[in-house]
Formats: C-alpha cells, structure tokens, sequence
C-alpha cells in the first residue's frame, strides 16, 4: 500500500476532526528536551532552507495515512519529523495533525527515539509495524532510530522503494543531502543533563547551536576579548612603570657622573 496523496476532498475527515491524542504518556524525560534541541538547532537553516516559511515540523504529531475506526489505528505519531515546502498552518489554523490524504508532500525525516528493546520501532508487520508504515505506506525518504541507552542511531534511506541501512562518514554522522545538514550522536550538556544527544552539523560538519548556545559563545568571546583587553591596558601601565623606573635611575647615574638631569 502507498501513501494516500489525492487531492483534499471534504468527504474525508481534515485534521481538525482527527484525535490529536492518544492518551499515551511521553516515555522518558528525555524525549521532550531532545524533540526541542532537533528543532531549535535546526530553525535557522531551515529559514534559510525556506525562506517563504513554507515547512513544517511534527513533535510527537500524528500523521494520518489510512482511513479506519477508531481513526487512531489510521495513524502514526513520530517523535520528531519535518515536512517541507508545506505550510505550518491550514486556512490560518495551526496543524493539528499530517493528513496524507489532505496533503501531495509526504515528511522527508522520521524520527523515532527508542524507549524500549526498538522492536517497535524496527517491527515490519504490514499495515502494523511502523518501519513498514514509514516504509511502504507513508513512504518517508529518511528513517532514524535513535537509540540513547546504546548512544546510537541507526538511519534508513527509501530506495527504489524499500528502506536501506545508511553508513556513516568520516565524522561518524549521516548525511541528508536534501537538508543539506548531517545527523549523529553529540555528547555534552544540554537543559543541564549530561546525555548523548541527538544533533545536526552543517555539510562541513560544524554543530548547529541553540540560541542558549550562541548567546553563551558570543558571552565566551566578549569575555576573552575583554579579558585581552585588560592585559593590554596591564601591559601597557608596566610598561610605562618600567620606563619610568629607567629614567629615574638613568637620572641618578648622570647625577652621579655630575651631568644633571635631562
């Protein structure tokens, strides 16, 4: 089966009359601060990326890709997943969910973080198991499996229709050249946990920041930029104290040889 990309029809439900919930709680506290650190560390590029604002990201969103009953069976929620050149509004209204059958762009990336053995997360059941949802229904051209307890992400590629595991580069990251970014594993400090966390570099393979980042690397250069300025002004008062000094002897030596001073 394949996505379903037909043109919205108003026989079919939209997004503002599909559950946005599940009742299901988040797994682990590390899943919000992860979703946010992918998206804020992305959002300038992606502005970049698009500059008439047209993209969309999913945090724990459904996407709709089957029509049936209860309509939460019809549905998958990703932990993460960014959908370009689409609006991040319906009709001025903020998305409540992806409803493929609404929509001609399926998401690029599909993030899944894995909260126990990733068997859900890598269950090829048809019509069930969300890789061979990704796969063969939504048909997302990227899968990551983001495993924090083993500090590992695996990444697939749809090829020719079927996913395919990617390798690494020479950084240790995956590539997705239609982002123009790369993704891998960052160990540091991030909302003041210690953790393998999941981020992007550029094609150049330097991090993205977060505003907190930034802000915090502009304070690291305005205090060395100070901190050389005062051993400057330091420098230059030795300098002078030491030229005074000079003089002074200098002054006394001639003194002493009867020539006065300058």
């Amino acid at each position: 089966m394949t996505a379903i990309i037909s043109s919205p029809s108003t026989s079919l439900p939209e997004h503002r009359q599909l559950p946005d919930k599940d009742g299901s709680f988040v797994q682990n506290f590390q899943e919000l601060p992860q979703s946010i650190l992918l998206t804020e560390s992305l959002w300038l590029h992606l502005q970049n990326l698009h500059p008439d604002g047209q993209f969309s990201i999913g945090q724990d969103s459904g996407i709709y890709w089957r029509i049936t009953e209860p309509p939460e069976r019809g549905a998958e929620a990703p932990d993460w997943f960014y959908v370009p050149n689409v609006s991040p509004t319906i009709r001025g209204e903020m998305r409540r969910s992806y409803v493929m059958w609404q929509e001609i762009v399926a998401p690029l990336i599909a993030i899944e973080f894995v909260s126990g053995n990733g068997n859900e997360e890598r269950d090829i059941t048809p019509y069930k198991g969300k890789f061979w949802i990704y796969e063969r229904a939504i048909r997302i051209p990227f899968y990551g499996i983001y495993e924090v307890k083993k500090s590992q992400i695996e990444m697939y590629e749809l090829v020719r229709g079927e996913y395919i595991q990617m390798s690494m580069n020479e950084r240790g990251h995956y590539e997705i050249p239609p982002m123009g970014v790369e993704l891998g594993i960052w160990q540091g400090l991030y909302k003041n946990v210690e953790l393998p966390w999941l981020r992007w570099w550029d094609k150049a393979g330097n991090l993205f920041l977060t505003g907190e980042e930034q802000l915090e690397q502009e304070r690291e250069k305005t205090a060395f930029a100070q901190a050389l300025l005062e051993q400057e002004r330091q420098a230059k008062k030795l300098a002078q104290r030491e030229l005074a000094e000079m003089r002074e002897q200098l002054a006394r030596y001639r003194e002493q040889l009867g020539e006065g001073n300058f």
